[in-house]
């Protein structure tokens, strides 16, 4: 017997098991392939944008050639937070954030850069996550109730023989086998990815250090340091001159 023509001949539940596990295998394999792809990515990216940002003979310069580096923008909000902590965006007057410190600022808009940064690397792991989880499942259901099903329409016969029950349970079984199969590789992927993710946050953690201490070694301190806000001209004068020290 063929997969359609077990499938015409099967009641609901089976076919609706069925088309569960061809949607979890379809989105599955579509996360697997496009996260593949996008992380494979930004890991060249985030090398290639770190270095060419620490190369580069100028705050200005590396500010206009980052973004060309930075498809994925995983690093420029970092570099962007720098920059208003150095003399951009103030902080609040009479806030916590002024009366933290330099430093205490640059940890604190950094970790939010950087979970930000965390939540788009993870997307998707969940979704790879559950369908390994459950698939299995899914196809224990249907092979029950195919077993269930086929128990049932033998109940009435005067002989039951071997060959006529292996047939439909047979049958069943092949809900089960189906259900590994798609659980298998959102599993295996899972893992693939999530020490690939791993890989890029290291990277994008460790540009974040580098640039908190870069940030303080020039000097910089919090707004309600000193006497006047400079304006965007006087701080971007600023950020050039700091860049080219």
């Amino acid at each position: 017997m063929t997969t359609w023509q077990w499938l015409s001949q099967a009641d609901g539940v089976a076919r609706g098991t069925a088309v569960v596990l061809l949607i979890m295998s379809v989105i599955s394999w579509v996360l697997i392939l496009y996260k593949a792809w996008w992380l494979s990515r930004a890991q060249r990216d985030t090398a290639r944008a770190t270095s060419a940002f620490w190369q580069a003979s100028s705050w200005e310069q590396a500010r206009t050639q980052l973004p060309g580096f930075d498809r994925a923008a995983l690093i420029t909000p970092a570099v962007d937070a720098i920059e208003n902590i150095v003399g951009g965006i103030p902080a609040a007057q009479h806030s916590l954030a002024v009366a933290s410190g330099a430093q205490v600022q640059t940890t604190r808009l950094l970790r939010e850069v950087l979970q930000s940064a965390s939540h788009r690397l993870q997307w998707g792991q969940t979704v790879l996550a559950t369908i390994g989880a459950t698939a299995p499942f899914v196809g224990l259901l249907g092979t029950v109730w195919g077993i269930h099903h086929a128990l049932a329409a033998l109940a009435g016969a005067d002989h039951v023989s071997l060959e006529q029950l292996a047939g439909p349970v047979g049958e069943a079984l092949v809900m089960t086998a189906a259900g590994l199969a798609v659980a298998l590789p959102a599993v295996l992927a899972y893992n693939l990815l999530g020490r690939k993710v791993a890989q890029v946050e290291e990277q994008l953690e460790g540009f974040a250090l580098d640039m908190q201490t870069w940030a303080l070694q020039q000097g910089v301190q919090p707004h309600a340091a000193v006497a006047t806000i400079p304006t965007p001209q006087t701080a971007m004068d600023y950020i050039a001159n700091v860049g080219s020290r």
